[in-house]
């Protein structure tokens, strides 16, 4: 069975029609078959298709927020059923035997694979993928916003899982793909939300999503005038900020995380950490429970992404208009 799919060839090269074979031919006992009906754009791919990261293998197809049907069961899958509505996210596999495999942190595992740096990914009619990374979809998710939740979602949903609890005061740091799924999670958790922004023109949306307080970033001092103020602040944002402010934003014994990934190293002053008895840390994906448990939560508390769709065929117009910054909020491809 040829799988036919949108491949670039180089860095910022265009997406082709491309095809192939999987690899081995017989479905491994452990894989399942997937037809894919959505796939995400993830901010992670541009990254991918520049080689920004340095690790692209090409022909590279894209893609790891993917919805679609299960065609064929490996012999050992047991908790899946042909024409099963599922889901697969960023990592498609690891070793299952070292620390922290055992412990059910499998997206800590050092080797870990990653559903299009391992292989060919979800900007395709179809994908093979190991059994214990495919997620069942609820019910009453819509696929089109199921698909973004497999990496936009579990990114922040698990640092926010992790910390927060009740009552908290949560600080957001911007309003895009990421940050407008953060403010949902916050608020569904029962927070006080704050969200930060240098787009003054987001707050109706913001404070719509959940948002009880809106700081605008471009006014002179906004972040400095919230020193110690929030027991929690994520940043979503792929920007270079003024990272000790934020660090100051926080109370002491509070948090920062950082899920965006910056184009330049992050540099903090020293005493707000050891004063406050402040931390600092980033958050990759959620594990395979933790993004079980993200998809349940979304379903129940009705926690949706805002999204385009284009047709698959219109992949490089809707990477396009992600690379330029023109997307409320995320963008699926559709079969």
């Amino acid at each position: 069975m040829k799988i036919q799919a949108y491949a670039a060839h180089g860095p910022s090269m265009p997406l082709e029609p491309f095809e192939y074979e999987p690899q081995p031919p017989e479905l491994p006992p452990v894989q399942v078959e997937i037809a894919i009906s959505h796939c995400g754009i993830c901010h992670s791919d541009l990254h991918l298709l520049a080689n920004d990261w340095g690790f692209t293998q090409y022909p590279l197809v894209p893609g790891h927020e993917i919805v679609g049907t299960v065609t064929r069961l490996g012999s050992a899958v047991k908790s899946f059923r042909e024409g099963q509505r599922v889901g697969v996210g960023w990592e498609a596999g690891s070793c299952g035997e070292c620390f922290y495999c055992l412990r059910g942190d499998e997206n800590l595992c050092s080797n870990w694979r990653g559903t299009c740096t391992h292989g060919y990914g979800g900007y395709a009619s179809a994908i093979r993928v190991d059994g214990r990374f495919v997620f069942s979809i609820p019910e009453s998710l819509d696929s089109e916003r199921a698909a973004p939740l497999l990496c936009g979602g579990t990114t922040v949903y698990s640092p926010l899982a992790q910390v927060v609890r009740p009552a908290m005061h949560v600080g957001v740091v911007g309003l895009g793909g990421l940050g407008h799924l953060a403010v949902q999670y916050a608020h569904a958790f029962g927070c006080e939300v704050t969200a930060f922004s240098t787009s003054p023109d987001k707050e109706a949306e913001a404070r719509r999503l959940g948002a009880h307080h809106f700081i605008n970033t471009r006014e002179a001092g906004a972040v400095e005038k919230a020193a110690s103020t929030f027991d929690f602040i994520i940043s979503t944002v792929s920007a270079d900020l003024n990272w000790g402010d934020y660090l100051n934003a926080v109370r002491p014994k509070g948090k920062l995380c950082i899920v965006g990934a910056p184009p330049s190293d992050v540099r903090l002053p020293t005493f707000p950490l050891i004063l406050g008895n402040r931390s600092v840390f980033g958050s990759p994906i959620g594990s395979p429970s933790t993004i079980r448990e993200m998809l349940e939560f979304s379903a129940r508390n009705g926690i949706l992404p805002m999204t385009e769709r284009f047709p698959m065929a219109r992949v490089n117009e809707a990477v396009d208009r992600l690379r330029s910054n023109q997307a409320r909020y995320r963008i699926v491809l559709v079969n």
